[in-house]
């Protein structure tokens, strides 16, 4: 069996990403896992949850796992079928404030390594895997140090992940820009 495709779907806060990932799964006309990776840490974040899940079809299987993400995507993956991921941002962070004083690399090391992990093995199954994320690069300084890793950690996790995906959606005010598609033109162009 032949593997599937990497998609990455990226944007600002509100931008469409979840729905434009969900559109995708849904058009793909395969079983969908949908792997959530927030934890209702407070009453805010659950409602957002809750809003998630209504939107998701009953017929989709959902397994919330808030840091393992490479292993549900690799033991899932095995068949024809979509995963869709949402969202590395949490991920991230779930992973860094796990990562503590566990690992006797830096924190931000560790944390890549892990996301290194997810992007091979999300490459490589045979189901198509689809990723949200959040860009963080477009706004302002975080005034805090842990502010400034995380979004450090994150722009460089959503690079490794860019690199190895076959399409990279960026969404702005709901409208999907192909960013891969749009680099591939540039080159041929000589841009």
């Amino acid at each position: 069996m032949e593997r599937g495709k990497l998609i990455l779907v990226t944007g600002g806060a509100r931008s469409g990403k979840s729905s434009f990932a969900e559109k995708l799964a849904k058009e793909a006309n395969k079983d969908v896992t949908y792997l959530a990776t927030s934890q209702a840490l407070d009453e805010e974040m659950a409602l957002r949850i809750e809003e998630h899940k209504k939107r998701r079809p009953k017929n989709w299987k959902t397994i919330e796992e808030p840091l393992n993400a490479s292993s549900v995507i690799e033991k899932e993956g095995k068949s024809d079928r979509v995963i869709l991921l949402d969202c590395l941002a949490l991920l991230v962070a779930n992973l860094i404030f796990s990562k503590g004083d566990s690992t006797s690399e830096p924190i931000d090391q560790a944390v890549l390594n892990e996301i290194k992990t997810l992007a091979k093995i999300s490459k490589d199954v045979p189901a198509s895997v689809i990723i949200v994320t959040n860009e963080v690069g477009m706004g302002i300084v975080p005034e805090y140090p842990l502010g400034r890793a995380y979004r450090d950690t994150l722009g460089k996790a959503n690079q490794i992940l860019a690199s190895e995906a076959d399409e990279v959606y960026l969404l702005v005010c709901g409208i999907p820009v192909n960013v891969k598609q749009l680099q591939a033109i540039t080159k041929k162009n000589g841009m």
